[in-house]
């Protein structure tokens, strides 16, 4: 899962990217409205926490700006307005989900998690993602396919479980690159090809074919029906 928090208070921002960097959730963080706008509006996030007040554009402007785009990312208001009104608000301009400060992170967290699994393809259940032979336990991070459990790094597993959320969509290699090593400029293209080559080793199975289809000059399929 990648989440995208924006939040002005940096020492929140960093206590909420703690706590889902321990569940093992991928975080990136804008402390400003427009440039969460700007984050947001590529549409590579699983969930964006939005604090209500910010500087440069406030959160349920966000959320209206992001809903028109069409933006499919789940959007989580955060706030200290409590009042039934300002929850209408919030909702209504486009957010999944509230949340009044202060809260528990566990609450966060399983707010989180509810979100992430309506995005979950056909056939997942609970926190499980499964396509055909190929199941991840997103909760325990393990996985196996079939009944070979196979060990996976942690670029590895981003990538698979993207490849999986997206089973069926060719995905050129730059929106791989950008998702999966955002925070690295310095990434070359080419690290796609490996990284892909390490999963397609791992994901051999007597008697099952290889589920990783390469489109030449754009990037990556997960056929689901060879799963």
């Amino acid at each position: 899962m990648l989440v995208l928090i924006i939040e002005d208070d940096k020492r929140l921002a960093r206590l909420i990217a703690d706590v889902l960097e321990e569940e093992h959730i991928r975080v990136e963080v804008s402390h400003d409205g427009n440039e969460g706008l700007e984050m947001a509006m590529s549409g590579k996030y699983d969930v964006a926490v939005i604090d209500w007040m910010l500087p440069g554009r406030d959160g349920p402007s966000i959320c209206r700006k992001l809903r028109s785009a069409h933006i499919a990312t789940a959007l989580l208001i955060l706030t200290a307005r409590g009042q039934v009104e300002d929850r209408v608000a919030g909702l209504d301009s486009g957010a999944d989900d509230y949340l009044v400060k202060p809260f528990s992170f566990d609450e966060l967290l399983a707010r989180l998690r509810a979100l992430s699994r309506r995005n979950l393809p056909a056939g997942s259940d609970n926190w499980e993602l499964r396509i055909g032979h190929i199941v991840m336990d997103l909760k325990a991070h393990t996985m196996r396919r079939g009944e070979k459990a196979i060990d996976l790094s942690r670029t590895e597993w981003d990538l698979l479980e993207y490849l999986l959320r997206n089973s069926g969509q060719t995905l050129p290699r730059q929106n791989i690159l950008e998702y999966i090593w955002s925070n690295d400029s310095a990434v070359k293209p080419e690290l796609v090809d490996v990284y892909i080559s390490y999963l397609r080793k791992k994901l051999n199975v007597p008697g099952l074919p290889d589920p990783l289809q390469t489109v030449r000059g754009v990037g990556y399929r997960l056929d689901g029906e060879n799963a």
